[in-house]
């Protein structure tokens, strides 16, 4: 964990480190309740609970003063600055986390139809470990007022559906794989 630490030091201010370590620890809490529920192997444990801390690094290259973003980049862009970050520090595997849990996942549709400011590929979840992460990134915002809030699941598939019922089946999918 302090080798986590040490590179959100690196790349974040104080305040932003500070933010995404408490939502890095609701998340990796959320993640291993799931991870439990599907009996993932430790490896799998391991690397989510590392994905829980850093898939949000790319925050603090975005414009989002409130969690400590002073860049000037998009929000929604710190998915894919996050994966450059990573995948400068030498950690591909985990630069893939930042890139694929926006929502349920982006697909190239999606970016293209919405005209997001992002590469015209495939960004949802691969592997178990990253749906276990973009699952329970859902269930928690990075507001400094509501870290430790866990949203109820009713108003994350509202907050879903304006994207699509096809994205709250995905998540309804997720409910009933990682056991809620």
């Amino acid at each position: 964990m302090q080798a986590v630490l040490e590179l959100l030091k690196r790349h974040c201010t104080p305040h932003t480190t500070d933010i995404l370590m408490t939502h890095g620890k609701m998340i990796a809490g959320k993640a291993l309740l799931a991870c439990a529920n599907v009996n993932a192997d430790g490896d799998t444990r391991r690397l989510v609970i590392e994905a829980a801390y850093l898939h949000d690094i790319g925050v603090c290259r975005v414009d989002a003063p409130e969690i400590g973003g002073n860049g000037s980049e998009p929000y929604i862009r710190h998915g894919v600055l996050g994966r450059e970050i990573l995948e400068a520090e030498g950690l591909p595997l985990q630069a893939l986390f930042c890139e694929r849990h926006t929502g349920v996942g982006l697909t190239i549709d999606d970016i293209v139809s919405q005209n997001l400011p992002l590469p015209h590929r495939d960004m949802t979840p691969q592997s178990l470990a990253e749906r276990i992460i973009c699952y329970a990134d859902l269930f928690f915002s990075k507001n400094p007022d509501r870290l430790e809030q866990e949203k109820p699941v009713e108003k994350i598939r509202k907050s879903l559906a304006r994207f699509g019922e096809d994205k709250v089946a995905i998540f309804d999918g997720w409910l009933r794989e990682f056991g809620g």
